[in-house]
């Protein structure tokens, strides 16, 4: 390989984020002609049957020509999820104390009297007539 070629792959300045099984690596690179761009590569953790991992990355390539674009839909779209929804997380995935309503027992014991009472004014149907 080239030392052309080794520039061309060489990280120029890099950041990364870690969020639980996700990493998310911000890496500023140099084109064949000098110039700068900028990757963005999520890789994903993912378990095996067998107790063994593997990763899965997905790569974006954004050239400066697109940076002012990219940023602003970037903001909007941000800006109103957390208008929208706030910054609290809500997925049960992401809180580790989170219980679904149907193991609390009070749940179990109302849906149980629901039953009980929409089965009381059933009305048997013969299909016979039909």
């Amino acid at each position: 390989m080239s030392d052309n070629e080794m520039m061309d792959k060489e990280e120029i300045f890099s950041k990364v984020l870690r969020a639980g099984r996700r990493t998310y690596f911000f890496d500023v690179r140099a084109t064949k002609a000098g110039d700068y761009y900028l990757t963005i590569t999520e890789s994903k953790k993912f378990t095996n049957d067998d107790g063994s991992f593997h990763y899965k990355k997905h790569k974006i390539y954004l050239y400066k020509e697109d940076f002012a674009g990219f940023t602003e839909i970037l903001n909007e779209m941000t800006n109103f999820i957390v208008e929208e929804k706030g910054e609290e997380v809500i997925s049960e995935r992401h809180q580790k104390d989170f219980q679904k309503s149907y193991e609390d027992s009070s749940y179990a014991e109302n849906k149980v009297e629901e039953v009980a009472a929409s089965t009381e004014s059933f009305t048997d149907v013969s299909f016979d007539d039909i």
